[in-house]
């Protein structure tokens, strides 16, 4: 009879696993490894949230080196986990993974999120220790540890979040986990065949990789329609980048972005691209790692910059800007208004955005560029 403890890490139970060997089953076997400590991380979303949570890995990893680390998280979020060198496993949020996950026994559970469904997996799963949140029995989230207390409170006081916080949000995390060590970059990993589409769907356009080439993301998504910078405005910076900086512009967004991206470059004087709104998540991904410089608000394209380590910059005006660190590769700009943050999805004035001049953006893009090498 196969012992319930067996641990290998290779094991796929109902199939040969890839070392296609005659499994006895047991630690006989050459192949075998165990698992060590098993660590799970729940993290569904929202997707740049998510990647902003990767720096706790190497931490994790280094402190538990005969770990194995599974990752269960939304399935938007599933391709800035994928081929991550960090994480043994990773599943994504249906019955049979929920169902699997309160089988299993871990040595240690961290919960990064506050909403109902990842707190109802942290409560029902069996681990050791536990950190983070948890969904308690009268239907309300819970800390794990009083280490994550003050993350808790930091969700549910406007003054705590937007007046008196000045770390990010990965201090903010690390110290939640009861962390002490710095926290590192985001870790993703870009298969080279993404880049590769993106060289060649460029060339497209007639694109010169050995000249300057910024990236305008014009889009905020439907959540936060706040987040989005004036259409004018962007018209304005694309011609002031164009002309002064002689630097090629290229339009990016997803699919919302399709009418104001033709907008955009319908209204400059220059010759701006727009690379398209069709492209998959890692092939957007490609097409930001072209890019020298990336302006952006605080958006998902954001976090997929700061993660390819890419030079940035970033404008704030409904959320706050103290959470996001640029690992000083660009700059923020942030709309001082009375109103600001507000962390609304609509607005009818929309001033913080508009306080955020074309001028104001063009001096920062400079100045990034004059801090940084860039190779063209």
């Amino acid at each position: 009879m196969m012992p319930k403890d067996f641990d290998c890490r290779f094991f796929a139970s109902e199939k040969p696993c890839r070392f296609k060997l005659d499994c006895p089953i047991d630690s006989s076997c050459p192949k075998y490894a165990s698992m060590g400590k098993k660590i799970l991380i729940i993290k569904l979303a929202a997707i740049g949230d998510v990647l902003r949570t990767t720096p706790i890995l190497p931490v994790l990893k280094e402190k538990y080196p005969l770990s194995y680390i599974t990752w269960i998280t939304d399935g938007s979020s599933l391709p800035v986990l994928e081929d991550n060198p960090f994480i043994d496993r990773l599943l994504f949020v249906t019955l049979e993974n929920t169902l699997r996950l309160q089988v299993e026994k871990f040595d240690l559970l961290i919960c990064l999120d506050k909403d109902a469904t990842a707190t109802s997996l942290a409560a029902m799963v069996k681990a050791d220790v536990k950190l983070g949140f948890a969904l308690s029995g009268t239907g309300h989230i819970y800390s794990l540890n009083k280490e994550a207390n003050h993350l808790l409170r930091l969700g549910v006081s406007d003054e705590l979040k937007f007046r008196q916080n000045t770390k990010t949000y990965q201090q903010l995390i690390f110290e939640a986990l009861g962390v002490t060590e710095k926290y590192g970059e985001y870790i993703i990993t870009l298969p080279d065949k993404y880049n590769t589409y993106a060289r060649n769907h460029l060339s497209n356009f007639g694109i010169d990789h050995g000249k300057l080439l910024i990236g305008l993301n014009t889009g905020a998504g439907k959540r936060f329609a706040t987040k989005r910078w004036e259409i004018q405005s962007f018209v304005e910076l694309a011609d002031k980048l164009q002309n002064d900086l002689n630097a090629q512009i290229l339009l990016l967004g997803g699919p919302e972005e399709v009418e104001r991206n033709r907008e955009i470059a319908s209204g400059t004087t220059s010759n701006v691209i727009d690379s398209g709104c069709h492209h998959s998540l890692k092939e957007f991904m490609g097409l930001i790692n072209q890019c020298h410089l990336i302006v952006t608000g605080d958006t998902l394209a954001l976090h997929l910059s700061i993660a390819l380590r890419k030079c940035i910059v970033t404008f704030f005006g409904s959320t706050c800007y103290q959470e996001i660190d640029l690992y000083g590769r660009g700059k923020s700009l942030v709309a001082h208004v009375e109103c600001s943050p507000c962390y609304k999805g609509n607005c009818d004035t929309m001033i913080c955005m508009k306080k955020i001049s074309a001028n104001d953006v063009f001096h920062a893009c400079r100045e990034v560029l004059a801090n940084h090498t860039i190779a063209v």
